[in-house]
């Protein structure tokens, strides 16, 4: 029986978002030295070490084997990796999915690419999955990552004080979003402007 939850790929004008592989791993290492993005400590990128991105690559796809994430790798318009996301604690008797260990390479943070992906995944999660809520959560020390949150139009659900720890070892507090099936028509409709305009700035 095919898993309804199998990896799709999905596919805009500015991103495609396709199943991650372990293949993948050369092309992870060369996005995330965009910006030494491991240098964060609130965030879960794949550093430059021999291994790393593998090992990355590998607990994701753990994940998806045990049917709890959905990963992927994410191409610009040109088709150079330039990230990665996922699906994850997929629940299926809501059903209800978390977006997130989501990075860029800093060159299209803050871009086209950004919007569409999350339009592309949360519509797939709502329309194709037939989801009753998408959760976003992310360390409380990310600012830079709630400010994007926010701009899809996810509400504060709240924060899980001492949830986790970063990789540290810092306790880490967790703020928690999330959009509901009855609420995305609006936002998908929101997103699709800001793309209209990324569209305007580009031609």
């Amino acid at each position: 029986m095919n898993d309804p939850f199998a990896t799709p790929t999905l596919e805009g004008r500015h991103v495609r978002l396709e199943p991650l592989v372990i293949g993948h791993a050369d092309a992870l290492r060369a996005a995330a030295a965009d910006g030494t993005l491991w240098a964060l400590r609130y965030t879960s990128v794949p550093g430059p070490q021999p291994g790393e991105a593998e090992d990355y690559i590998a607990a994701a796809l753990q994940q998806r084997d045990a049917g709890q994430a959905v990963p992927f790798v994410v191409k610009d318009a040109a088709g150079e990796v330039v990230g990665s996301t996922r699906f994850y604690d997929i629940d299926r008797g809501v059903p209800r999915v978390k977006l997130g260990y989501t990075w860029y390479a800093q060159r299209v943070q803050r871009s086209g690419l950004n919007t569409e992906a999350k339009r592309l995944l949360i519509d797939h999660a709502f329309m194709q999955w037939r989801c009753e809520a998408v959760a976003l959560e992310t360390s409380r020390e990310n600012l830079r990552s709630q400010a994007a949150i926010e701009r899809l139009g996810a509400r504060r659900d709240g924060v899980l004080r001492a949830h986790m720890r970063h990789r540290d070892g810092t306790l880490r507090d967790t703020v928690v979003f999330s959009i509901l099936a009855a609420e995305w028509p609006v936002l998908r409709g929101n997103l699709e402007s800001k793309l209209g305009q990324h569209r305007e700035r580009s031609a």
